[in-house]
């Protein structure tokens, strides 16, 4: 039984992931590593195609292994952040949740700009 509702989790944990790339106020990156420690303790098969088959494994292993982000990965994150808040802020048209996805913009680059990046001497074993 523990096993079933951890891989529904860590499956329902990907869908949210997927959708948080696109949609700005849904994070990816705790869904991913939810959807990672779900499947490490119920399915090694889920868990392997997470790491070494999905669209986001090697971000996920380059967290494993470093504890910080790969070189080019957070200005790209930022623009990408950027980016989409800056359509909902133009299609939003309510002056208060305007102000409140400044905030949480606020937030979140500030979080993005706080997570270290590995630099090349560090990759290197």
């Amino acid at each position: 039984m523990q096993r079933t509702i951890l891989l529904i989790i860590g499956w329902l944990a990907v869908a949210l992931a997927t959708l948080g790339v696109v949609l700005p106020l849904l994070p990816t990156t705790p869904f991913l590593l939810l959807a990672a420690w779900c499947f490490a303790r119920s399915s090694p098969r889920f868990h392997d195609w997470l790491l070494y088959r999905s669209w986001f494994g090697g971000y996920l292993r380059f967290w494993q292994q470093h504890r910080a982000m790969p070189p080019g990965a957070k200005p790209r994150a930022v623009g990408f952040i950027l980016i989409t808040f800056a359509i909902s802020l133009w299609v939003v048209n309510i002056l208060w949740v305007r102000m409140l996805l400044l905030v949480i913009l606020c937030g979140l680059l500030i979080f993005m700009w706080r997570i270290p990046v590995v630099d090349e001497k560090q990759q290197k074993p």
